[in-house]
């Protein structure tokens, strides 16, 4: 019972190994090119671009002058003279010259406070922000080949130009 086994173990390992010696047999031939087209894809790259004007903007100055205490000291001085002047008794008169003092101090803040104006400026300032535009580039991707063999026509794509003929590779099989 063994024997019949190892023959047809045999057998199958000698049609296996001629098998595949009849398609490792290759030949290459030179086929020639009848067309041979460049084929081009549109590539769109992103480029970021900084642009940036000159704008003028309005400013406050939120800083503290020097405010003089001249006009407070004035106003006190006049209205003191004048609360002094309206009275007929000496307590009166000192009564009249601290009221008339504190209402001219006050009267003289306001005045000058209203006379003010808010401290504003023009400045010119750079503004900038970041485009994005897209060129577009055709980029070559291969060639689109025809050519033909043993009077038939075939097509294939290539990375590059064959030039006049393309190199082919013919298999032989044994049809079984």
């Amino acid at each position: 019972m063994k024997k019949p086994q190892v023959i047809v173990l045999s057998s199958l390992l000698l049609a296996g190994t001629a098998f595949s010696q009849a398609q490792a047999q290759s030949t290459y031939h030179d086929a020639q090119v009848l067309r041979s087209t460049p084929i081009y894809r549109v590539i769109e790259t992103p480029v970021p671009t900084r642009q940036c004007w000159e704008e003028e903007v309005v400013r406050s100055s939120s800083r503290h002058h020097y405010r003089s205490q001249t006009p407070g000291l004035l106003g006190a001085v006049i209205g003191g003279a004048i609360g002094n002047s309206l009275g007929h008794h000496k307590s009166s008169q000192r009564v009249g010259a601290v009221v008339g003092a504190v209402l001219g101090s006050s009267i003289a803040r306001d005045i000058s406070e209203s006379n003010r104006y808010p401290d504003t400026r023009l400045d010119t300032v750079e503004r900038c922000e970041t485009v994005t535009h897209y060129e577009q580039e055709e980029k070559l991707v291969g060639y689109d080949v025809v050519y033909r063999y043993n009077g038939d026509e075939y097509e294939v794509r290539m990375p590059d130009d064959p030039g006049a003929s393309v190199r082919v590779r013919v298999n032989v099989e044994p049809v079984i």
